[in-house]
């Protein structure tokens, strides 16, 4: 229920972005249904592709879900709808930003309810607590995860909600980029998944490229803003 809720409220929020910036709003809910089902076919194509030999029936079910398996199938779907819709990349990767960082934090806060596994080590904070009744169920005091990355998700939305005037598209997404990987990558840090080199995980690595590519974005931005005010002005 909490995908559907945040596939509506992105999509409401990639209208207004769009609208704003007098572009054809009606492609924001074709965009958002190629990034919901994308995400969903890609994370779940991901997760059985890593058990590869311990597939079970029941794996093929409503649980099992892969982050950066999402992030793939969903980045693939939305670029083949717009290619197909004719909208420009660059202005819908900033426009949709907000409304993917939103959804995220939305989509996580299900994932806590649910008790799907998403979880993290355990712990003795004042805010750890089990999941008894969880889709995956743990009588351990645990970090819960899933809500340390609603909360980035949220400041993520609020942080680019004040740059979204300053900064072009492509340098709004950087800063998506950016943020999202850097607050995935310390919050793996209390996941339980398995470490595949130095220490760190799949997921690790992932962020680790999602923060390499916001940099890149935000740097191509600093140089296009400094070559701009180093122009002369006319007289």
């Amino acid at each position: 229920m909490s995908k559907v809720v945040a596939a509506l409220v992105a999509a409401w929020l990639l209208r207004r972005a769009l609208v704003r910036d007098g572009r054809d709003g009606d492609v924001a809910l074709p965009l958002t249904v190629a990034a919901l089902v994308g995400g969903f076919g890609g994370a779940k194509l991901y997760y059985l592709a890593e058990i590869g030999g311990s597939l079970t029936v029941h794996d093929l079910g409503g649980t099992g879900f892969t982050w950066y398996g999402g992030l793939i199938g969903g980045a693939v779907a939305v670029l083949l709808v717009a290619w197909r819709r004719g909208v420009p990349l660059a202005p819908l990767a900033g426009l949709a930003s907000i409304p993917l960082a939103v959804a995220y934090g939305i989509g996580r806060i299900g994932c806590e309810l649910a008790g799907d596994g998403t979880y993290g080590k355990p712990s003795d904070l004042p805010w750890a607590h089990s999941y008894p009744d969880g889709t995956v169920p743990t009588t351990e005091r645990v970090h819960p995860a899933a809500l340390y990355e609603t909360a980035a998700a949220f400041v993520t939305a609020a942080i680019l909600w004040r740059l979204r005037d300053r900064l072009s598209p492509v340098g709004l997404f950087g800063a998506f980029a950016t943020l999202m990987g850097l607050s995935r990558f310390l919050v793996e840090f209390v996941r339980i998944n398995d470490t595949v080199v130095a220490g760190l995980t799949v997921a690790h690595l992932f962020s680790l490229a999602l923060i390499a590519l916001g940099a890149v974005l935000l740097a191509r931005e600093a140089r296009q803003t400094g070559a701009a005010a180093a122009r002369p002005t006319a007289a």
